[in-house]
């Protein structure tokens, strides 16, 4: 199967290391963004132990980027776990042809990084926040 933008096997590595750390506390993220010119996707940064809100902040205002993130999700009965969960930060501000370029890379990469749980950032900063993982991840 041919695919726009490639997965070299370096990110993919990174990808299999960050998915199998062991972390009991704080959340870590993955930034993976896609050069343009070469068509290949390649790691951007990478953080440890950093809020929803530092990480929003971290990301670029008009650019799509893919984030890798390993959430301390603390559950009503107390228990604690870090699901992976994939966000496609994807501000409606960024260029029609880069949102295409990452829409089009965008399957790939989630089969890749083997993660079923997907947030779409689309508005900024307020579309990445501690609420929206919650609502995602928890149950009503």
């Amino acid at each position: 199967m041919s695919h726009t933008v490639d997965i070299p096997d370096a990110l993919k590595d990174s990808l299999r290391k960050f998915r199998f750390a062991r972390r009991n506390q704080g959340s870590a993220a993955l930034i993976v963004k896609i050069n343009k010119q070469k068509l290949v996707m390649e790691e951007e940064d990478q953080f440890d132990n950093i809020s929803i809100e530092d990480l929003a902040e971290e990301l670029p205002e008009n650019t799509p980027r893919f984030v890798v993130l390993s959430y301390e999700l603390k559950h009503q009965d107390g228990r604690t776990s870090f699901p992976l969960v994939l966000i496609n930060w994807a501000p409606s501000s960024s260029e029609i042809t880069l949102m295409t370029l990452y829409a089009s890379a965008f399957i790939n990469f989630q089969n890749a990084a083997d993660i079923s749980k997907v947030i779409e950032a689309r508005d900024g900063v307020e579309s990445l926040t501690q609420d929206v993982i919650n609502a995602k991840l928890l149950p009503s």
